[in-house]
């Protein structure tokens, strides 16, 4: 089974990009997640919108 979330970590690593950047995005809206617990988790599918805006905001 696939997951559905991704600790901050993990999402991070995914993008490429480090934890500090991914936690501004989160703080700005621009990624979705969501706290389990006090455990702060990102939907695999926010980092999929995530990628496919910043796609159509360069084919612009």
């Amino acid at each position: 089974m696939n997951r559905l979330l991704l600790t901050v970590t993990e999402a991070a690593e995914a993008l490429a990009i480090s934890r500090a950047k991914l936690y501004q995005l989160i703080a700005s809206g621009a990624v979705a997640s969501v706290r389990i617990d006090g455990a702060r988790r990102v939907p695999v599918a926010a980092l999929t919108e995530y990628i496919a805006r910043l796609a159509a905001k360069e084919a612009a």
